[in-house]
């Protein structure tokens, strides 16, 4: 990693108390001093080597965010990611020291909140993770709140806004990526109404760009597949040739 050692900059300071982050890797070295430079940024950082130690310190502790290894003893950090997006929405920055496009994607897929390849500048992780983190808080309440409600039913789907989570009608939490949250989101706030692509496009974009171009058709995709709605003949996520996309389903509050 580069500039591990190099003196902080002015640290960058989101409203509230020191924010809290665990950092999960099995190689002592890194490990510390990740959380010695994160601490220069008002960050109070703790070590876990493994899944074993990351669940021990989160049954005693709150934590704001979790940078977590890909490549763990035991238990990998995938499997990690998939289990922690299952019961919280804590922001969680993967990182990874193989350049394999293939982990980047299955990472953001399973609800990974952004994804750092090793080596990393350790500035360019402290703006991702405060990236992570004002993303997270400022979709806390996203637009649904305009109804008074976080847990929103779709159809036999129920949208948690407050964990941003997903179930389906047996009541399974089904991971979702923070751009698929904000698309499902999106769409469940203006149900049977027909939406184009600039239109998703502003809506869904969070403090980074992460969806672009055409990116939306593909983001439509993954939530179609994770709401087994059949592509070609979808009944939920309708598709208005020419136009956009629409929610075809009744919204009431849960």
């Amino acid at each position: 990693m580069q500039h591990m050692t190099d003196a902080p900059a002015a640290p960058i300071h989101l409203a509230g108390d020191s924010l809290r982050v665990l950092v999960v890797d099995d190689d002592q070295a890194i490990r510390e001093l990740i959380c010695q430079y994160l601490g220069g940024f008002a960050m109070v950082a703790e070590g876990a080597a493994d899944g074993r130690e990351m669940e021990a310190w989160l049954a005693r502790q709150h934590f704001d965010a979790i940078v977590l290894d890909l490549m763990l003893p035991g238990e990998n950090g995938l499997s990690l990611c998939k289990r922690l997006r299952s019961q919280s929405a804590i922001p969680i920055l993967m990182m990874s020291a193989r350049n394999d496009p293939t982990e980047r994607i299955i990472s953001l897929e399973i609800g990974a909140d952004d994804f750092l390849s090793k080596p990393f500048d350790t500035r360019e992780l402290v703006a991702r993770l405060h990236s992570v983190l004002r993303r997270n808080r400022s979709q806390a309440a996203p637009a649904l709140a305009d109804t008074g409600h976080q847990r929103i039913r779709f159809g036999n789907w129920l949208l948690n806004s407050t964990l941003r989570q997903l179930h389906d009608p047996q009541g399974t939490v089904i991971p979702l990526s923070s751009a698929e949250f904000r698309l499902l989101s999106v769409l469940v706030q203006r149900p049977h109404t027909v939406l184009d692509r600039e239109l998703l496009l502003d809506l869904t974009r969070g403090d980074t760009v992460d969806v672009f171009d055409r990116s939306i058709d593909i983001l439509i995709s993954r939530l179609r597949g994770k709401l087994r709605d059949d592509p070609r003949k979808p009944s939920l996520i309708r598709t208005v040739r020419g136009e956009g996309y629409m929610l075809d389903a009744q919204i009431s509050a849960a």
